[in-house]
């Protein structure tokens, strides 16, 4: 370690060097340009089935709406554009992605009776991001009859100051365009730029009916509008409101029995021309394909459908492969079936990144009352709640995955943590993007909102009693994971090269241009390591537990915590919202899970500080996390119980253990705290592997199978198996079985029977939904909750490249 903190430190200083000239160097300058290129485009709206944006907080952006035309209420029921649940759609999302070159989602529509093929490509080129194009292609079911007809609606918008404009309106009539649409736009952000929606190919229905001169089904409408910037995300209101005025035209010429088809009801009638939002609408009898075109000028040249479709295959190839590469399947997971439902998940995970722009909801009118001191302080932080004292704050730029596409499109902060483990596999420089934007958000004091909702249309998903945070409040530091696991991989891939190494870079080495460059990755911890820092230093401030005013024996006075935001019934700010906790609350309680978040940061500190040489830091850390371990023990170890448990204040205001074995009774085996010599692991071990508490054919239950708890109430975290809690104990129980100690064996049989039963379980659920869950039922292994729950349900895709390990051979590998 020392040899490599030397090699960091004569990065920084050929870094510092150039900053004292008022620059940076010609690689950290060069590699941000070219990652903000790379990365400027994406289906970046997730919350869409298919949408189109830039990372820019005003720019222009796309959307894709469809449906059945068949009968005059398909419009209001099978009319789809945001992603949502329990509509009759088996299974939908990315099969192949890459954030950097794009890549085929397909959609599963088995109320319209058709499937939906999004194809979405990225060329660079130019000073504006390079360009783009999408494919849609639709295909009638089997189970559908082939001349079903359809309402296709493509959606652009142009927010902010810019100009965007429909060519030849004039030659229009309000009939439509025979053949392509071409739009021309210019903005600062984007510069001059061209989209172009193709004729395509399809059949177009026809009729007999009196309206058909005027109202043809082989045309291509545009309706061009100009909405108020608040309004602009509106798309499917706005679309409604134009299909409301062409069917009050034709209610007002006919009756009930002299009506025409329904496609032909709902057939807007074009007015292209200039406006800050258009709406392109086809109308198709059986399967089409067409083509979004999207041109920047700085590239030179304009794309055609012809380089689309190359640009497909080659980005479908180089995804194959390079998924094969960075993620090998192990044994039993190596057929082509699993391979598929590995590319589908990992896909689905990075193609549920987005970007948010916008203000959200902060309540800091009580940041003074955090202490929560008073026994009832769970009423009075109601109480407060009820003053309705938050304001608008902002505006923040997010960049980052999300839980799920229909029911979580916003940024988590804990589920960030988890779903960068598999990203950061595939592109580190990606995961440094996604974890700077969410520290971007940090206050000053060192808070980071646990959930993010930013702007209207992020908060039109969230139900109001959940949308406003509190400056008090915290939630698991996950984003610690990646940080310190960029920087062994880094110290793993630097410790012999030489510093400064200085290269310009082409775009497929951007994936790991920090790990490839010590340069480059000295400069994001020296420039991470201080918000780290803030946050633990908040933590440690804000989440403090007490010991003193209670009596309590315990090695350190100081290392005790509490989560904030506590009511009778749940914990959100800990993630394990209805978890069972000490009743009733109580000022005086302690939580077991958040002392070893605290001890992970610190751990984590310990380590990043150490590679930085920061010998101060280094000191102080290693003092707190002695004591935090030290009281790990004196506070919260049951020998009765044999695990971690949760600390409150009884009758006697003495200090009292409540145990509910479960997830939180691992904690400190699950952040990596406890050695494998410690005779105390035997216990959390046998806790881990039996069958009548945690462990199940599917995973391991969040709550013991005994606790009188077990299944009750929302049975949220009181049953069912979750993924990222499990993925913690696999990779800690690996640790175990790859290094000498007592337990080794047994750590290595649980590992390799709880890796099988977690994939077998999410595989099978997916086979028969077409989805990632939520969460997992112990006893049926079917998922359940919240469906597309594609974040860190992924997690299985790493877990499938975990190799078993063999239960009679000594093994010194690492994870």
């Amino acid at each position: 370690m020392a040899k490599f903190a030397q090699l960091l430190a004569s990065a920084a200083a050929l870094a510092v060097g150039a900053s004292a000239t008022g620059s940076e160097t010609v690689l950290i300058s060069e590699v941000g340009r070219l990652n903000n290129q790379s990365l400027l485009w994406g289906p970046y709206k997730p919350n869409l089935y298919f949408g189109v944006r830039p990372r820019l907080p005003q720019g222009l952006w796309t959307g894709l709406m469809w449906g059945r035309a068949e009968q005059y209420m398909d419009i209001q029921s099978l009319f789809r554009y945001t992603c949502e649940q329990g509509q009759d759609i088996h299974g939908y999302g990315w099969d192949e992605y890459d954030a950097r070159t794009g890549g085929v989602q397909t959609i599963h529509d088995e109320g319209n009776g058709i499937d939906i093929t999004t194809s979405f490509i990225k060329v660079p080129g130019g000073n504006h991001g390079g360009s783009w194009a999408a494919r849609i292609k639709g295909t009638v079911r089997d189970d559908a009859p082939a001349d079903t007809k359809f309402l296709v609606h493509y959606y652009i918008a142009q927010e902010g100051l810019g100009d965007l404009e429909v060519e030849g309106a004039d030659e229009d009539n309000g009939l439509g365009f025979e053949g392509d649409v071409r739009l021309k736009g210019s903005s600062n952000s984007l510069g001059d730029y061209s989209i172009v929606v193709t004729k395509g190919s399809g059949n177009h229905p026809t009729s007999d009916h009196e309206i058909s001169a005027s109202r043809r089904g082989d045309t291509t409408v545009v309706r061009s509008l100009g909405l108020p910037e608040e309004h602009l995300w509106q798309a499917k209101p706005a679309t409604f409101r134009e299909l409301q005025e062409s069917i009050q035209e034709i209610q007002q010429s006919y009756t009930d029995e002299t009506l025409p088809p329904p496609w032909q009801m709902f057939r807007l009638t074009s007015k292209p021309g200039g406006g800050n939002a258009h709406v392109i609408q086809k109308t198709f009898e059986g399967s089409f394909e067409f083509d979004v075109i999207f041109s920047s000028a700085s590239a030179g040249r304009e794309l055609t459908s012809h380089d689309v479709t190359r640009e497909i295959k080659e980005t479908s190839e180089a995804f194959g492969e390079r998924f094969s590469s960075v993620f090998d399947l192990k044994a039993p997971y190596t057929d082509d079936k699993y391979r598929k439902f590995g590319e589908s998940m990992f896909s689905n995970l990075i193609g549920g990144i987005g970007y948010f722009h916008g203000h959200q909801l902060i309540d800091r009118s009580y940041a003074d009352e955090y202490e929560e001191e008073n026994e009832g302080f769970w009423e009075d932080t109601a109480a407060a709640r009820a003053r309705h004292a938050e304001q608008l704050e902002g505006p923040y730029e997010l960049f980052t995955s999300v839980p799920s596409r229909p029911f979580f499109p916003r940024g988590f902060f804990w589920d960030e943590g988890f779903h960068l483990i598999p990203i950061a596999d595939w592109d580190i420089d990606l995961t440094l993007e996604v974890v700077k934007s969410w520290y971007n958000t940090m206050d000053s004091d060192g808070w980071i909102p646990r959930e993010q909702i930013l702007g209207p249309e992020a908060r039109s998903k969230v139900p109001k009693e959940f949308q406003v945070q509190y400056p008090h409040y915290a939630n698991p530091p996950t984003l610690f994971l990646i940080i310190e696991g960029f920087m062994e991989r880094l110290r793993s891939a630097n410790v012999s090269a030489p510093a400064g190494k200085e290269t310009l870079l082409q775009g497929q080495d951007l994936y790991s241009a920090h790990l490839d460059n010590l340069e480059l990755g000295s400069d994001f911890l020296r420039k991470i390591y201080p918000l780290l820092r803030r946050q633990y230093d908040w933590f440690r401030k804000t989440q403090k537990g007490n010991i003193k005013a209670y009596d309590r024996e315990a090695f350190s006075s100081k290392e005790a915590y509490r989560w904030r935001g506590r009511t009778e019934t749940h914990c959100l700010t800990s993630g394990l919202d209805d978890y069972p906790r000490p009743q009733p609350p109580h000022p005086g309680e302690l939580h077991v899970d958040l002392m070893s978040w605290v001890g992970f940061m610190t751990k984590s500190l310990i380590n990043i500080a150490d590679a930085l040489n920061l010998a101060d830091e280094i000191s102080e850390l290693k003092k707190n996390l002695f004591a935090i371990e030290r009281n790990l023990d004196d506070l919260h170890w049951s020998e009765k119980e044999g695990c971690y448990c949760d600390a409150t204040i009884d009758e006697y205001e003495e200090h009292a253990l409540v145990c509910h074995k479960g997830y939180i009774s691992l904690f400190p085996f699950l952040v990596g705290l406890m050695q494998p010599d410690d005779a105390k692991l035997g216990k959390i071990l046998d806790l881990v592997g039996d069958e009548s508490h945690l462990f199940s054919p599917h995973g391991l239950r969040s709550l013991s199978k005994q606790d009188p708890l077990y299944g009750t109430e929302e049975n949220y975290w009181r049953s069912p198996v979750w993924m990222p809690i499990n993925y913690m104990a696999l990779t800690q129980l690996h640790r175990i079985a790859t290094q000498e100690g007592p337990f080794q064996s047994k750590a290595r049989g649980l590992y390799n029977k709880l890796r099988t039963n977690l994939v077998d379980t999410v595989f099978k659920s997916w086979e028969e939904t077409g989805f990632a869950w939520e969460q997992y039922n112990p006893e049926t292994g079917a998922g359940q909750r919240t469906q597309h729950f594609t974040g860190w349900t992924s997690l299985v895709v790493k877990i499938m490249a975990m190799a078993p390990l063999d239960e009679t051979v000594p093994v010194r590998d690492e994870l």
